[in-house]
């Protein structure tokens, strides 16, 4: 037994509160864990009491959830649709505590670096509140500073989350879930969210890749400027946006036929935004809910809260365009053929069924048989593909799980503001430009470059193999390694029917042998060894048939 895990929080007093939250909500097997040191396999308690059971943990535990929200690949889509919605229910501080922030991180006071400064907040979170200022020019900009201690808290909270996945590994859930990795990954999150210098570094660079598209007009679109010179790690300073969040701009413009037309305008050029982000950049906004994106005074599309966003290697974003295709096509054989190409095996032992692969993305497909492809959700059916995979024992990369849930975010916030929306009728007019440009790039003269330069390596490489192996071919070192799945069967089969053949002759033999010796000289001697090999014949015949005859059941 491993010795009880007091030392798991720094705090007794907390460790009781913990506790008692799991004994309240009924998951008797973290209380087992963390008072006994070990449980049974895990179990998840219902996505609902789930949820509240991070809410009554506190403002990390929720930031915890929210970032299981964005793993599809990791849990089931009640799950991720349950803790999508949870929301830290945190009070604000008061403004002596958050000036001392600003004081300490700037080394002026609020009335030194801006014209005004409002002390009440507009938003409060787990981790920073936000107020809205004035700056010496005029400007109004936004100013989220961190709440004094969170980092403490956070540290604390990343610490129990590392032990208590130590204390998991060793199960088959740890193991299947590479646990620990896990707690690893969670923990960087949450402490990158501690740095707003990388916000600010996130924000500036999604800036910078929107600033030039040729798939909508990049003045139409306004990612808040940044001011470096009055943000630190706590402090981050933006430009305040003028405007409404999408659910209450769905409210503010009007029904007429005008206003369907304008509503229709701006959701194609949000979809065309991130559709750019998502299939050119590969970096990503993986938090557009509606409250993040803003219908500004002046028509245009503002993009806010660059704290979480998710990247993809050319190779991801070559796959998951095909992947879309394949979708729009039914074509499950080409889905599987994909998803092996990204993802990998939770448990090594236990080899991919890549026929139950197929039949499963077959069986979700078929119900989009009938549907019109205008009609398509596809954030629906990336998390079902996902789903699918997790089901037969793949585990997708993390940027996978964060794509698939910017999309839904993204899917949801557009047919929000406009019904008629559908994110395959943005993507279809773009797919030539998109094919051309996963074909040669941006820049031509450099991938022909490149291109020249791979034959050159494969010029010079190639004769030295040929010989290679020429040598290896003459002097009979060649050795053929073949690693192929599923052939037990096909080797057991080979061998019975080898044995069935062998006994068949071994029966003929004898038969022949008995009637040479019977058409011979009759001596009592060779009568008897007649009648012997006829029984023995006789014997093994009736053997070989009753075998052939159980095979054949």
């Amino acid at each position: 037994m491993k010795a009880p895990v007091i030392a798991l929080v720094s705090s007794a007093a907390r460790q009781r509160e913990i506790v008692e939250v799991f004994i309240r909500h009924g998951w008797d097997y973290m209380r087992q864990l963390l008072t006994l040191g070990k449980g049974d396999e895990p179990d998840l308690p219902a996505p609902e009491v789930l949820c509240k059971i991070l809410t009554d943990l506190g403002p990390v535990y929720v930031k915890l959830g929210q970032l299981l929200s964005t793993r599809p690949d990791l849990l089931p889509p009640r799950y991720i649709e349950a803790l999508s919605t949870l929301q830290a229910d945190v009070p604000p501080l008061d403004w002596e505590r958050m000036e001392a922030v600003l004081l300490r991180e700037l080394g002026q006071s609020p009335e030194a670096l801006f014209e005004t400064f409002d002390q009440t907040a507009i938003a409060a979170g787990s981790i920073a509140q936000i107020y809205r200022a004035q700056l010496k020019n005029g400007q109004s900009v936004a100013v989220k500073i961190q709440r004094p201690g969170i980092e403490v808290i956070v540290n604390q909270d990343i610490g129990l989350f590392k032990q208590i996945a130590g204390l998991l590994s060793s199960t088959d859930f740890g193991k299947r879930y590479s646990i620990v990795n896990l707690a690893e990954e969670f923990g960087n999150s949450l402490r990158s969210e501690l740095d707003f210098t990388q916000e600010a570094s996130y924000t500036e660079r999604l800036r910078q890749s929107l600033s030039q598209s040729r798939w909508f007009e990049p003045n139409q679109v306004v990612v808040p400027q940044v001011y470096h010179d009055l943000s630190s790690r706590k402090i981050l300073v933006i430009e305040w946006l003028e405007g409404l969040p999408l659910l209450k701009a769905a409210i503010a413009v009007d029904s007429s036929t005008a206003g369907l037309a304008t509503r229709h305008a701006f959701t194609s050029l949000a979809f065309r935004v991130f559709l750019q982000q998502y299939l050119i950049d590969g970096f990503f906004h993986a938090d557009p809910h509606p409250g993040n994106l803003f219908y500004l005074n002046d028509g245009r599309l503002g993009i806010l809260d660059c704290g979480m966003m998710g990247t993809l290697n050319p190779r991801m974003q070559s796959v998951m365009v095909e992947l879309v295709l394949a979708i729009v096509d039914f074509d499950s054989n080409r889905c599987a053929q994909l998803t092996l190409q990204l993802a990998e095996p939770m448990d090594i032992a236990q080899p991919i069924n890549l026929a139950q692969l197929e039949a499963d993305y077959d069986r979700l497909l078929q119900k989009y048989h009938s549907t019109s492809l205008s009609n398509v959700n596809v954030s629906e059916a990336f998390s079902q593909i996902i789903e699918a995979a997790r089901s037969n024992n793949l585990r997708w990369p993390s940027n996978i799980g964060l794509l698939t849930k910017s999309l839904a975010n993204l899917e949801g916030a557009g047919r929000e503001f406009d019904p008629s929306i559908n994110i395959m009728d943005e993507v279809r007019p773009l797919m030539i430009d998109l094919f051309r440009q996963q074909l040669v790039g941006n820049d031509l003269g450099q991938v022909a470059l490149r291109t020249a330069l791979e034959f050159k390596q494969l010029s010079l490489d190639s004769p030295r193999q040929v010989g290679f192996l020429l040598n290896r071919l003459t002097s009979e070192t060649l050795t053929l390694n073949l690693a192929l799945q599923d052939l037990n069967a096909v080797r057991k089969t080979l061998e019975d029917g080898a044995n069935r053949r062998s006994f068949s002759t071994v029966v003929g033999a004898l038969i022949i042998g008995a009637a040479i010796i019977s058409v011979g000289q009759q001596t009592p001697h060779l009568r008897i060894l007649s009648n012997i090999l006829f029984a023995v014949a006789s014997f093994l015949g009736l053997w070989l048939i009753v075998t052939i005859l159980r095979s054949s059941d």
